[in-house]
């Protein structure tokens, strides 16, 4: 019993001290700092770097017109000092955002995103996360969540940090966000696209369409996000503002013109 009290006593001290706000005014607890999770998802994407080989043709400097245009209209400050996007040979429909400014995109979707705009809203989604510092997040939960040792170590500067984010690149699989993430992730990401002047109705069609080739399951890449009725709601709900964001982009000049992925 009292070593329950000590831990909730812990978990209190420790939640109130590292307490912040995510872009959506939302309350997050994050234990850890920010260049610690940054180092974690460098060396995380660089191992995943080693086993699978980067799509360097056409689908990447296709992808990497769609991340400049929604980077270049990021407000100045706002997030990593440089993204590293990029597109990697796997059959699997699959994107996962790593702390630090990486975001990576499986060849295999770009079979089921069927323009730019659907793939602005993928890589929308995946910036979000890391500007909305998710992985600390995450982490920071988890290791609440353990044993009263595993708290005090998590704060003490060793090695919990690795072991709580996973080994290597596997992070963006094997430790998913949570639906809450994952849904502020949607609405975040769909700003994001659209302040860069890509269309957010495009949004929509993108799920449907990863529906489809999940064969009415969640995606892989997804599968802690509500269910396809939820998430359209809640960017049905959101979407007058974002086409009011696109079309200020428009006004300003921003009218991204990155072709087509079979072109």
């Amino acid at each position: 019993m009292m070593r329950k009290t000590m831990l909730g006593a812990l978990t209190l001290s420790l939640g109130l001290s590292a307490c912040t706000t995510s872009p959506l005014g939302r309350s997050q607890l994050s234990l850890f700092d920010s260049s610690e999770i940054d180092q974690q998802g460098q060396k995380a994407f660089e191992e995943y770097r080693q086993s699978h080989k980067q799509a360097t043709g056409r689908d990447g400097r296709y992808v990497s017109c769609i991340a400049n245009a929604i980077i270049d209209t990021l407000p100045e400050g706002e997030g990593p000092s440089k993204w590293t996007v990029g597109v990697y040979q796997d059959d699997e429909p699959n994107a996962f955002a790593l702390p630090g400014g990486y975001v990576v995109i499986n060849t295999g979707l770009m079979s089921v995103a069927k323009n730019q705009d659907q793939i602005a809203t993928v890589v929308g989604h995946e910036m979000a996360h890391v500007l909305a510092h998710h992985a600390n997040e995450r982490s920071s939960t988890q290791s609440l969540t353990s044993t009263g040792l595993g708290v005090v170590q998590s704060v003490t500067g060793n090695n919990a940090l690795a072991q709580l984010l996973g080994a290597g690149a596997q992070y963006g699989v094997l430790l998913p966000y949570s639906r809450r993430q994952e849904s502020e992730a949607d609405l975040l990401g769909l700003d994001l696209m659209a302040r860069a002047g890509f269309d957010p109705r495009a949004s929509i069609a993108l799920w449907q369409n990863m529906s489809a080739a999940s064969k009415g399951g969640p995606p892989t890449w997804a599968s802690t996000h509500p269910n396809d009725g939820e998430r359209s709601k809640a960017l049905e709900g959101r979407m007058q503002s974002a086409i009011k964001l696109s079309e200020q982009a428009h006004a300003a000049g921003h009218d991204p013109n990155c072709g087509s992925i079979s072109s």
